[in-house]
Order: C-alpha cells, then sequence, then structure tokens
C-alpha cells in the first residue's frame, strides 16, 4: 500500500471491519489498509500460517480466526467469534476467491460447486451474518470483490468468470434489500492485478506486454491500487453509493 495514494477517512477510525480472505494477496493489502485507517479488523482465510503472521505483524488492532469459507454452516459461528472479540461489524468486505485455470471438457459437478462455493456462495452468507449487527448500529457497509474476467469473456476460467458476474447481480439485489436499514451494498471490480500468486502461476514477458497494450493507462495495477476504491466504499464519503459497480482496471475493459 502506498501512503500518497489513500486518503484518510476519519469514519473509519474505530470502524469493525471484517475482511474474508485477507491473509495474503489483495486481501492482506485490505486488512493493512483499514489499520492504517485506524479500525478494527477481523479477518478470516484459510491459510492459518499466512493468517496468524499478519495479525501479529499488524498487532492489537487485528484478530484473525482460521476458517474455510466454503464452510457456510460453519461460517456464521466464525464471523460471531470475532465479532464477540471486536464488537458488530460495519464494514464487511467479501474479497476470498480462486481464479483457477479449468478447461469446459474438464469440468465436473464437484469441481463446479467448489468454484462457486470459493468465488461466489460466501459473500451471501457472510453479509446475513453481519446485516443484523450492522441494522442494530443504525448501517453498515458491505463491499463485495467481483472481476472484470467476465466482462471480458475470458476462457479458461468458466466457473470464476460465472461466479463472478453473479456478484454483480447479487450486489444490486441485496443493496435494494438492505436499504432500507441503512445498509450500503457495493463491488469493486478489478482489472488484471499483479498479485504474488498471479506473478508466480502466470506472469510471462509477453503476457505482462499484453496486458499493457490493451490497457489505457500503461503500468500494471497492483493491490495498492484497488485498496483506495474500498476505503471509499467503506467510508462515510460514499454515503450516497449503493447497488453500483467501481470499476478499477486501468481502462482495461475499454478494449
Amino acid at each position: 500500500m502506498q501512503d500518497e495514494q489513500t486518503a484518510h477517512y476519519p469514519s473509519l477510525r474505530g470502524a469493525r471491519v471484517l475482511v474474508t480472505g485477507g491473509a495474503t494477496g489483495l486481501g492482506a493489502d485490505f486488512v493493512r489498509a483499514f489499520v492504517a485507517q485506524g479500525a478494527h479488523v477481523g479477518f478470516l482465510d484459510i491459510d492459518a500460517t499466512a493468517g496468524t503472521a499478519l495479525a501479529a505483524e499488524l498487532g492489537a488492532q487485528t484478530v484473525f480466526r482460521p476458517c474455510d469459507l466454503r464452510d457456510l454452516e460453519g461460517l456464521p459461528d466464525a464471523i460471531a467469534e470475532l465479532a464477540g472479540q471486536l464488537g458488530p461489524f460495519t464494514v464487511l468486505l467479501n474479497n476470498a476467491a480462486r481464479d483457477d485455470r479449468h478447461d469446459l471438457a474438464d469440468l465436473t459437478p464437484a469441481y463446479w460447486r467448489d468454484c462457486l462455493a470459493t468465488n461466489l456462495s460466501h459473500h451471501v452468507f457472510a453479509a446475513q451474518a453481519v446485516a443484523p449487527g450492522m441494522t442494530a448500529a443504525g448501517g453498515g457497509s458491505i463491499i463485495n470483490m467481483g472481476s472484470i474476467s467476465w466482462m471480458r469473456g475470458r476462457p479458461g476460467m468458466l466457473g470464476y468468470t460465472t461466479s463472478k458476474a453473479a456478484i454483480s447481480g447479487m450486489t444490486r439485489s441485496m443493496a435494494a434489500e438492505l436499504g432500507p436499514q441503512g445498509i450500503r451494498v457495493n463491488s469493486v471490480v478489478p482489472g488484471a492485478v499483479l498479485t504474488e500468486r498471479q506473478a508466480k502461476l502466470w506472469l510471462t514477458p509477453e503476457k505482462n506486454a499484453e496486458f499493457l497494450a490493451l490497457q489505457a493507462l500503461k503500468f500494471r495495477l497492483e493491490p495498492h491500487h484497488i485498496t483506495p476504491m474500498a476505503l471509499f466504499l467503506a467510508s462515510q464519503a460514499s454515503v450516497g453509493c449503493t447497488g453500483q459497480n467501481f470499476i478499477v482496471d486501468a481502462g482495461l475493459t475499454l478494449n
């Protein structure tokens, strides 16, 4: 995260924020960014080692709980445990996902169900779990992480793109349902973000050049380019925004 790119929001100081998939990559950048704003952050992740290390690094403002977000029956208990330590959450950032590659011909019903569980279903049930506390607090902000991959019709990742397309509709319906309780629901839709995972698995000089050629802005997006949008949507600076997709893609979807 780069401080010179990040506004400071008084409304986030003391806020109670829940981040899913917060142990590594973009999620870890979100956790650090909210802590820097003075928020109290609880985060969930299947990677217990990385999550424990990040919580130790950031100190008393963070609480980590290992959790497999695909376990929808266990998810409410995990969230309740964190809320018991921090207080009811007023911000939820549904971040966890995996953009694994697969061909249509290789899909099995079990793998398909796992794709949806990993990338979509937990968004709904995490929101369900935090909504009563947000309502009691007079409102809150739910931020769902989308992806431009479905807008571009990317092949080889059908489970991921289907899930991310569904997040757009889910966000709008949820915004309409929760709006009367003062709860705003939006999605952040990143472009091609260069995380450690992306660099390790798929980055090549040719792929890097391809993204730069397609983007209107000629630099590779990194997590610190996405974080400021999430902070804005979590804060009272965005009090009039709900049911919207906020694209941060360096102009990739212009092509």
